[in-house]
Order: C-alpha cells, then structure tokens, then sequence
C-alpha cells in the first residue's frame, strides 16, 4: 500500500473501534490509535476518490494546534512517533506514518462544540429566517458572512446519519448536564479567540470551527478528536474579504461547488473526481498548513 495515498485504513491484525468518515479508529488496550484517512466527504456522502495525502496535512495541523492549545486545556495526545507505539503496530509503520496519533481513551461528550464568529453556513440560513443562530439572537442588518458582534457557542447534536442538528445552549446543558455544558462552552469560545487571533496574523480570518471534548476517568475534560483544520473548521483568505458573498476559503468548498453543477442526487454511489478537483482541494488544505504553520 502506498503510504501517501491511503484511502481505507486496512490493518488486519489491529481492533477496528470505529470507523468514520474520514478516521478509522483502533482499540490497542487502554489506548486508542486513531488514524486519518486519504478519504473526502462531501453532503454526508464520502467520495470514491481519494484526495492523496489529505490524512497526512489534517494530522500535522492537528498536531500543531494540539501543541499550541495545550495551555488552554489539555488534549488526547499521547504520540505521533510511530515508535512509540505498541509492537503491533510496527508491522504497519509506513502506512501510519505521518498521519497517525496515539491517544487516550475517553467519553466523548454527545455534542458538537461549534464557535462562530462570523455569520456563514446553517448559522447564516438560520439568521436569515428568524434572526437567530441556535436561539441566540442577533441584531438587524446583517449579511452573509457579516462579522458578529461577538463570537457564539452553537452546539449541534451528534448525528450517526445525515446531519448534525443545531441546538440550543439549554438542549446542550440537558444533554451534558449543567456544568460540564458550561465547561465545554467557556473552553470552546477560548480556544477560538485564540485560534483566531492566531489565524488573523496570518491574513486568514477563522470564521468558525467545531470542537469535541471527552472526560477521562477522573471527570477531568479534555480536547479529543482533530483541531482546528480545515475539516473541522471555516477558514478565509483575509484579503478577499467581503461581507455580503460567499468568502475564498481553505476547506472542500471547492468540491462542493463541482458536485452541485452534476446531476446529483447526494445520495450513495458518489460520482467519480476529475483529476483537476482532486488537485484543487489537495492545494486548498496543503495551502491552509503552510500559512498557518510557516
């Protein structure tokens, strides 16, 4: 298998715990390793083309914002040193190099933390049409992609299928309970502040993103999951800002926008990629790791 272009993590010998969308997860004893994948999805439909190299640039930037967060709260990270791994990994080094983690186990919690700070996707579609965004109310006047006032937490329930559902802050705390609720919150709109403020000094504006926390055995919450990439999170060039349109970004845009002018239906089988779209979006996450990193 070449290294560089995994498309379905297949290692026979190693527990498969969960397979998602983009990561395949694996049990190795109290541990986990988790492992991203070359694969893209796109309207909840994961493509039959791989995007070659994808999972290696989502786990580098994870890595760098794992490190630079670690301050804020802590993460999941236990290595991304294959070595350091368990035997039964080594027979697998190539492929898991570069695009895999060791990490802690934990319990996720069931919700999605999404921060917003600026008004783009399901938030502006909800603006639109009651002036809210998860029952949080905004003021008059706004527009696509208008900056809001302050950044907001806008949780989303977690969704096997189809689409994660935006819900209220009220919803989130009945689900986590109050205070772990609260917790997520104040640690989420902390670490978008600091992302962004990262971001803006690298002439890109982080316009929302969405993060995932678990509790370890103690209580005690953690960061898990990816952070802060493009798969996770809303990123524009600041150059070409303007409120009022859809923005130039750094995630799979690009892919939708080729899918919405095929006919379509969004449901499995996926279409096959031309070369020139797999192309494009490799260089929109390859561009987001190189000016975020430089």
């Amino acid at each position: 298998m070449n290294s560089d272009a995994l498309f379905m993590s297949d290692f026979p010998t190693l527990s498969l715990f969960r397979r998602g969308k983009v990561r395949d997860v694996y049990t190795l004893g109290d541990v986990l390793l988790m492992v991203a994948s070359d694969r893209i999805s796109a309207f909840d439909v994961v493509m039959d083309t791989p995007i070659a190299g994808k999972g290696k640039i989502l786990t580098n930037l994870s890595l760098f914002w794992f490190e630079m967060t670690k301050s804020i709260i802590p993460n999941h990270l236990i290595s991304s040193t294959v070595a350091d791994y368990p035997a039964e990994c080594l027979p697998y080094s190539d492929q898991l190099a570069g695009r895999s983690m060791l990490v802690r186990t934990t319990t996720p919690l069931p919700i999605e933390c999404v921060v917003r700070g600026y008004l783009a996707g399901s938030g502006w579609k909800e603006y639109s049409a009651s002036k809210t965004v998860c029952g949080i109310a905004l003021p008059d006047g706004l527009v696509e992609s208008s900056k809001l006032p302050e950044p907001i937490f806008t949780p989303a329930t977690k969704a096997e299928t189809g689409h994660d559902e935006n819900i209220s802050f009220a919803e989130a705390q009945q689900i986590c309970g109050a205070e772990i609720a609260e917790k997520a919150r104040e640690i989420s709109l902390k670490l978008y502040k600091f992302a962004s403020e990262y971001a803006a000094n690298r002439n890109i504006i982080l316009a929302d993103t969405k993060f995932e926390f678990g509790t370890l055995p103690n209580g005690e919450l953690i960061l898990i999951d990816e952070a802060l990439t493009p798969d996770s999170s809303r990123y524009w060039l600041a150059e070409e800002y303007q409120p009022g349109k859809t923005q130039t970004n750094f995630d799979k845009q690009v892919l939708r926008d080729y899918l919405e002018t095929l006919d379509w239906n969004k449901q499995p089988p996926p279409p096959p990629l031309p070369d020139e779209i797999v192309v494009k979006v490799k260089q929109k996450y390859q561009e987001a790791l190189d000016r975020l990193t430089a």
